[in-house]
């Protein structure tokens, strides 16, 4: 009884549709990524400007280089991750370095791996709870590039046009799902 069973047409197409539903939800929710971390220490961002042409000393010797320590990078605005679809924990900060490009850093992330994750910086509120899960792609974002660690320190080069009076909030976003697992509300440095 069991050797016609499985030898009948709809009970192997069945088998078929059951095995290609399952490897495909496997590559949709890629569920082994929540057990999976990846953890960055990139260093805080410095700008290497060109060096400046070393005059020559009376005797035509070169003159010593200066060896001053490079500027520190300026804060231009903080914020704390709050959790959305997953707990996430961490800072962000959006630095001038010496040669005027920004970047943005992120400090001590914490949160899931997902499929997908992108860190963008965004127009919209940051809100607690399941309503701000949704809320970072009905404006305007801005992709910074694949979250390169779900934990650790890391640094996404801003667009120069990127307007920091406009784009007020940073998503650890889930491009597959569309929903945020944390965000950060930016507070402007003190000036």
């Amino acid at each position: 009884m069991r050797t016609s069973l499985v030898r009948r047409p709809v009970v192997i197409v069945g088998l078929a549709v059951v095995a290609i539903v399952a490897a495909a939800g496997l590559y949709w929710f890629q569920p082994w990524k929540l057990w999976v971390d990846e953890t960055v220490r990139e260093e805080l961002p410095a700008a290497s400007p060109a060096a400046p042409a070393s005059p020559a000393a009376p005797d035509g010797s070169p003159a010593p280089a200066d060896t001053a320590a490079p500027a520190a990078p300026e804060v231009l605005a903080t914020g704390t991750f709050i959790s959305h679809e997953h707990a996430t924990t961490g800072s962000v900060k959006i630095l001038r370095l010496e040669d005027g490009s920004r970047t943005l850093r992120i400090e001590d992330l914490d949160t899931s791996s997902g499929p997908d994750l992108r860190v963008w910086l965004t127009d919209a509120p940051v809100k607690e709870g399941r309503d701000g899960w949704h809320v970072f792609d009905d404006g305007e974002y801005v992709s910074l590039g694949k979250l390169k660690g779900n934990k650790g320190d890391q640094n996404y080069a801003l667009p120069a046009d990127a307007d920091l009076n406009r784009l007020t909030s940073v998503s650890i976003w889930c491009d597959r799902f569309d929903v945020s697992f944390g965000a950060a509300e930016l507070e402007k440095a003190a000036a």
